[in-house]
């Protein structure tokens, strides 16, 4: 029987990870299912979905022992498909763009989490502004927004989060 494994990874970037990474999960007949990976600063960041036997699970984890022993961080976590769980949620992309500032993640991040809506995925990043150089923020992500909420009610009470940030907060259906 197949198991689904989220693996990450942590550590200095080096030219070859991805490939050496894969390659473990290839040579024990497993494969990728999804991933996101990311240079952040000088540190590189893997995170994968990946489908393996069973019964390679342990093989698996001392293979990666190599890459322990080199200053990776790598973990496995065993993980159920949790569909199910979200059947009937109404998929939404968020993004949010205006000049950078501490707490724009956090309180948007606080906005969604106590309307009991779900963040799927998020990228972030802040680059200067092509004329002035200020620091520009942008986030795009998908939410997971249960069937039971009114769309204006968490929708304008995030846009006027955005105000009072200063920020743009765009919403709409996943198309």
């Amino acid at each position: 029987m197949p198991k689904n494994i989220v693996l990450t990874l942590t550590g200095k970037d080096k030219i070859g990870l991805v490939d050496q990474i894969t390659n473990v999960v290839v040579k024990r007949g497993g494969n990728v299912e999804s991933s996101r990976m990311a240079r952040l600063g000088g540190e590189f960041a893997m995170l994968m979905l990946i489908r393996v036997a069973d019964h390679e699970f342990a093989n698996l984890d001392t293979d990666f022992a190599s890459c322990r022993s080199e200053g990776y961080q790598v973990t496995l976590l065993e993980t159920e498909d949790d569909t199910k769980k979200y059947a009937g949620w109404l998929p939404y992309e968020i993004e949010v763009n205006g000049a950078d500032h501490e707490g724009i993640i956090q309180k948007i991040a606080h906005h969604l989490a106590s309307q009991g809506i779900n963040i799927e995925n998020m990228d972030t990043s802040s680059a200067p502004a092509p004329m002035s150089g200020t620091p520009l923020f942008m986030m795009k992500g998908v939410i997971l927004v249960p069937p039971n909420l009114n769309f204006h009610t968490w929708s304008d009470a995030l846009e006027e989060i955005g105000d009072q940030l200063n920020v743009t907060v765009d919403v709409d259906v996943v198309k």
